[in-house]
């Protein structure tokens, strides 16, 4: 499909608009050309003496025009007339409506600040972005369930995040960084990895002693961290509690993600080296799913290494899932989510699958198309996840929107009352400084004056993090003076 641009650029804001209601299609953008004479697929945004948006979705078409606004609103006004034009081509209208980042409780919580109850959050979301009430309605629930945490945050403290990037093998549906452990590649870089990840944990540990910053929350993640032996877990662990202070922190997750991964050892060695929360990560409790997604455990392993984890004394952990996994069903999704709630984890995570390219999964189109389940039942699959697991106690505490979601639908995590986690709600809210270390690790330092944040980030796969770490000492330069010079 081409999208003609007159008189404008704004490309991204309208592509992210495109991608809502045709997620397959391949788009082609072209500015200030003459427009086409057969304005067959095609979408025209125009910027002239008013406003003007045309759409033609195989032969279905429809337009748009306003009177032109001020500069500053014509992008989202623009947006609303494309998300208006095309919705009634398609007969379908996303509950996010044109609003496409990815943290909207940031958006939430400013208009609370401002003095808006819940029907004032939606009268203004909804104005201006077309969102639902019901989700205006699940950002408004998740502010709320937040606040105390952030309201609790000192301006000095930090998140360490240490990145594990290695897996047993790859789930179909992944795109991140992570290398399976089986591979012989992979396996040779494991030790000289850790050595390497304590080195940096080290440095840093140099360089936050004698500054007023401390940790506030220590996050292990990956990957699969369990993907690591016991003894290569106690080295980092030790490694941290040896070079940080964490007398203060108030949370300490590991991810000890897949069964296949998880030990009694394992598990031992994270608890005695002071961890405060695991997630223990299923995604489905589907053996059918589980197998099309390519794990090798069974949901009898995943319950078994829940239990086994209540055994040695953890009482705060998460469970992730997924909306959406190829073979799975509404009924299937729900079976997932009700078994989840007998077990009782403190936390339940439900993301919802999201199309990345790099993906086995979703390597063409076609085998998107053979794996995809309609934006309808996977709504399903979410709206009944809110509804069950608030009806048991949970609540919404984070929530976050990643692009090329299907459906244009959320990831959140809910939690009962009092075991709000932490480091999530701060990672995607943008309000503490995070300190990572590891391949991928992304480092945050927010301007105590401006509020403005610096990234600095960390190679990305684990053989460049190994054979160029020294190259990463320029910003751990500007870290240090960061932490030497704010407070």
């Amino acid at each position: 499909m081409t999208v003609y641009f007159e008189n404008n650029t704004y490309k991204y804001e309208i592509e992210a608009v495109m991608k809502l209601f045709c997620p397959l299609e391949g788009f082609e953008f072209r500015f200030d050309e003459p427009l086409p004479e057969n304005r067959r697929d095609c979408v025209i945004i125009s910027v002239g003496d008013r406003l003007y948006v045309y759409g033609d979705i195989g032969g279905k078409n429809g337009e748009s025009t306003l009177p032109l606004p001020e500069e500053s609103e014509r992008e989202i006004a623009l947006c609303r007339m494309l998300f208006s034009v095309l919705s009634h081509i398609t007969g379908v209208t996303p509950e996010w409506g044109c609003l496409t980042g990815i943290r909207p409780v940031k958006k939430v919580n400013a208009l609370i600040r401002s003095g808006c109850d819940a029907d004032g959050v939606y009268k203004a979301l909804n104005e201006k972005y077309y969102i639902s009430r019901r989700k205006s309605d699940l950002s408004y629930l998740t502010a709320v369930t937040q606040k105390p945490v952030l309201d609790a945050l000192s301006p000095e403290s930090y998140s360490l995040y240490v990145a594990i990037p290695f897996c047993p093998t790859r789930c179909s549906y992944c795109s991140f960084v992570s290398h399976s452990i089986q591979s012989r590649g992979a396996k040779e870089l494991v030790p000289q990895y850790v050595e390497m990840l304590c080195r940096e944990i080290e440095e840093l540990g140099r360089i936050t002693n004698g500054t007023d910053y401390f940790c506030d929350t220590v996050y292990i993640g990956g990957g699969t961290p369990t993907s690591l032996s016991a003894a290569q877990l106690e080295k980092i662990m030790k490694t941290i509690e040896k070079s940080i202070d964490i007398s203060k922190i108030r949370e300490y997750t590991v991810e000890a993600g897949r069964a296949d991964t998880i030990t009694e050892d394992k598990l031992i060695a994270i608890k005695d080296n002071g961890a405060t929360r695991i997630s223990i990560n299923p995604q489905t409790m589907q053996d059918s799913v589980l197998a099309a997604i390519g794990r090798k455990h069974t949901a009898a392993q995943a319950e078994e290494c829940f239990k086994l984890a209540r055994r040695l004394g953890f009482d705060n952990i998460n469970m992730d899932t997924i909306a959406g996994l190829p073979t799975d069903s509404y009924e299937g999704f729900a079976d997932t989510i009700n078994r989840l709630t007998e077990l009782s984890p403190e936390n339940i995570t439900v993301h919802t699958l999201t199309v990345k390219r790099s993906a086995a999964l979703f390597s063409s189109a076609e085998s998107f198309r053979e794996n995809y389940h309609g934006d309808g039942e996977i709504s399903r699959m979410v709206n009944f996840a809110f509804d069950t697991l608030t009806d048991h106690g949970y609540s919404p505490y984070y929530l976050y929107r990643q692009k090329n979601t299907v459906g244009n639908l959320e990831n959140v995590g809910y939690a009962k009352k009092g075991t709000e986690g932490i480091y999530n709600i701060c990672i995607m809210e943008e309000a503490q400084n995070i300190l990572a270390c590891g391949a991928s690790g992304s480092t945050k330092l927010i301007d105590p004056a401006t509020g403005k944040i610096t990234r600095h980030f960390n190679y990305k796969y684990p053989y460049e993090y190994i054979s160029r770490y020294e190259k990463m000492t320029a910003y751990k330069k500007e870290v240090e003076e960061f932490l030497h010079r704010s407070h």
